[in-house]
């Protein structure tokens, strides 16, 4: 990987998948980010910056949102784990960190299962082993069916912000309830099918990579309580709650969770990480 700034698309698993790859010298480890339900790439940002140069980072789009393409409908979080799989092997990337928040945290997990060669560590944040019921879920299917996701913004950006971060006055928060409607329908609601039909219970005890669980303390998506059960369930697994935070911490709080982001890796053993 170089240490240029590369913006790209690339056609995987018949999808074309968005992607960024900001380079780092040879020996250092390479960081995959994989953003959450109804966001892009573009959440990261703060954290990236803070990372950048000391890490290899690689960005993209899942399938559904951002630019890249919603896929064959139906898609499972498998199918999502494929494409990551796909653009890892087009990068010639193995024993990565996978960086996964909420729904990027179970492409992590499946990815892992799949292919535990790309996976070296994981960060798994704001996310579980399972998240939801069937019922939840349908239900929020069936809302935005019916009126479209403008109709849930207000309650998902309860979860995903706290009160502090919502005020009226936040160019930012409004900026990402822009970004929340923005995604394309199909893609969200095909995602929140893979979330509500996604299991990692008993794939979670078998994990054997460095592993760190993180969480915003008033996360109203996974709450700290889930989030800490699903570290319990990795052998060896660390766990960290970040104050003053909800879902998206990387919005919300990017300091915090870079820092959290750096001790973790330098817990890691030479070679835990080599690409």
């Amino acid at each position: 990987m170089t240490e240029e700034i590369d913006v790209q698309f690339a056609r995987i698993n018949d999808v074309t998948i968005h992607y960024q790859v900001i380079g780092a010298p040879a020996d250092r480890p390479v960081i995959v980010f994989v953003n959450s339900l109804g966001t892009d790439f573009r959440i990261w940002r703060d954290v990236v910056v803070r990372l950048a140069g000391d890490y290899a980072i690689v960005l993209y789009d899942k399938r559904g949102h951002g630019l890249s393409d919603v896929g064959q409908l139906p898609s499972s979080i498998e199918d999502h784990a494929t494409d990551l799989a796909g653009l890892l092997d087009l990068l010639s990337v193995k024993d990565a960190v996978i960086l996964g928040l909420s729904v990027g945290g179970l492409i992590a997990q499946s990815l892992y299962q799949r292919r535990p060669d790309l996976v070296g560590a994981l960060i798994l944040c704001d996310t579980a082993h399972k998240i939801g019921t069937a019922e939840s879920w349908n239900a929020r299917i069936a809302a935005v069916e019916r009126n479209g996701i403008g109709s849930i913004v207000d309650a998902i950006m309860e979860r995903w912000f706290t009160p502090a971060f919502r005020r009226p006055e936040s160019t930012a928060y409004s900026g990402y309830c822009n970004m929340l409607t923005r995604q394309p329908v199909e893609g969200y609601i095909a995602a929140c099918e893979a979330i509500r039909d996604a299991d990692f219970t008993e794939a979670a005890k078998r994990i054997t990579v460095p592993t760190i669980c993180i969480v915003g303390d008033q996360d109203g998506s996974t709450p700290p309580d889930l989030v800490l059960s699903t570290a319990k369930l990795i052998p060896g697994a660390r766990y960290e709650v970040i104050p003053d935070c909800a879902h998206i911490p990387c919005v919300e709080q990017p300091e915090a969770l870079t820092v959290i982001i750096r001790a973790f890796l330098t817990t890691l053993a030479p070679g835990e990480t080599n690409r």
